[in-house]
């Protein structure tokens, strides 16, 4: 008891520095509040110290993606917190051939649709978290520890326990006010957001199919900071490299009968990517496995190989894997065209193909995602933090809001910030925190009210 007590009142006198700092410059913040927001935002300040409980609770269980119990429990504690404002939960189990837990699905409304249909600027929305980590359990541990005054680390802490902790407290409290009697609101929190299942269809069809009910996805990835948001993210996709040529004695290398065997061609063709497509902006392709030799294995599923060879003997094969990661489809098609056409231009005596696989689509920068980022703006210059910017897409990697782009507009990064994701020592800024709260919770009441 007497450690809650410290930690609450640690957070409460954190909070009041950053607001002596931040709010001495903006004396008329308020006034650009209604009243309901300002009942929001003093909720959020009354109940930070049980935000960073509920933090420190989730961080402190491992939820790797591979975890499937420790999944599960972490979205029983959250499942827990929706239900306090009010939301419906479910669990979207996955069939066991997926090896996943499964994910958690809140929701609030969807049931008055002559109200909805009245009022056009009011939206649906779907908001987007994940339960899963990329620490697994055979990991070292890493539990939630105060650093100083204003940042903690643990696993998951920033990326995306925060996050989740971020929605979950703006939704408590506008419920609070009476702000959501209307609203139409999914929360969807993924099991495996770092280690997507296979087939996508599955692991990503419910998910799918849901958003298509809402107007406006809301992801909750980590923040950069409190004046910027996503708004657009590059998807990921893989290619595979297959080069054969003729083997002999290396003495007759380049000559007409030998040829240059499969890995200067594999080296051309590798380099010759980086010459004709590496200034593109946003475009980025990068090869993770490179093997050859006289005898070559590779196995597919686990990403590992081993070669034989000799410096005298000419490699007859070589596969090179990789990803390709692009920020538009057709940016993606045009890449391919330009990586098959440079495949194709083979040196004597050997033969290349590449195959291409879809992995994570892009988060494609809208007009609809723009309009969406004018809502935030005004949302941070009435709480007197300024205008916010979209960040640069190309300093994000995909996520599970691009799997639902093409159908929604969408806004990603309203989460928690800090630094170190995915690393040993991960840390969540705390100053930050109760900003980026009513940041989401402003947000949510003026797209959905």
């Amino acid at each position: 008891m007497k450690k809650v007590i410290l930690l609450s009142l640690l957070i409460l006198t954190i909070c009041s520095g950053v607001y002596q700092n931040i709010y001495a410059q903006n004396a008329n913040t308020s006034a650009a509040l209604n009243k309901e927001e300002q009942k929001v935002m003093d909720y959020i300040d009354a109940n930070m110290p049980r935000a960073i409980a509920l933090l420190k609770e989730s961080v402190n269980i491992n939820s790797g993606t591979l975890n499937i119990a420790g999944v599960k429990k972490v979205g029983e504690i959250f499942a827990r917190e929706f239900e306090k404002a009010n939301f419906k939960t479910q669990w979207i189990s996955m069939p066991d051939s997926l090896r996943r837990a499964g994910h958690l699905v809140a929701t609030t409304g969807f049931n008055n649709e002559a109200v909805v249909n009245n009022n056009p600027k009011r939206k649906k929305l779907f908001l987007i978290g994940h339960l899963d980590t990329v620490f697994e359990p055979d990991m070292p541990a890493n539990p939630f520890t105060m650093l100083n005054d204003s940042t903690a680390t643990g696993q998951g802490v920033n990326d995306m326990k925060g996050g989740d902790v971020v929605m979950i407290i703006a939704l408590q409290a506008l419920h609070a006010q009476g702000l959501l009697k209307d609203a139409d609101i999914i929360a969807y929190l993924t099991g495996d957001e770092e280690h997507a299942a296979n087939p996508r269809e599955i692991s990503r069809g419910d998910f799918i199919e849901r958003a298509k009910q809402t107007d406006i996805a809301l992801a909750f990835e980590g923040a950069s900071g409190l004046n910027s948001v996503a708004t657009a993210r590059r998807g990921a996709s893989g290619w595979s490299l297959n080069v054969k040529g003729k083997t002999g004695h290396s003495a007759g290398v380049f000559s007409p009968n030998a040829g240059y065997g499969a890995i200067y061609e594999a080296a051309r063709i590798v380099n010759e990517f980086r010459v004709q497509l590496s200034t593109e902006k946003y475009l980025t392709f990068n090869p993770g496995v490179f093997i050859g030799g006289s005898e070559m294995n590779y196995d597919a599923a686990k990403s590992t190989g081993t070669a034989i060879g000799k410096t005298n003997i000419i490699s007859p094969a070589v596969i090179v894997t990789g990803d390709l990661r692009f920020l538009t489809e057709e940016q993606k098609i045009n890449a391919r065209k330009k990586m098959s056409a440079i495949v194709a231009n083979n040196l004597a005596g050997t033969k290349a193909t590449i195959k291409f696989t879809d992995g994570i689509p892009s988060m494609a920068p809208t007009e609809g995602n723009n309009k969406l980022l004018e809502v935030i703006s005004g949302v941070t210059k009435d709480m007197g933090l300024g205008v916010t910017m979209a960040g640069d897409p190309g300093s994000r990697g995909a996520g599970d809001i691009s799997y639902i782009a093409a159908y929604v507009d969408c806004i990603d990064g309203l989460g928690a910030s800090g630094k170190g994701a995915h690393a040993p020592g991960e840390t969540i800024n705390l100053k930050e925190l109760p900003f980026l709260i009513k940041r989401a919770a402003l947000t949510i009441y003026r797209l959905s009210k």
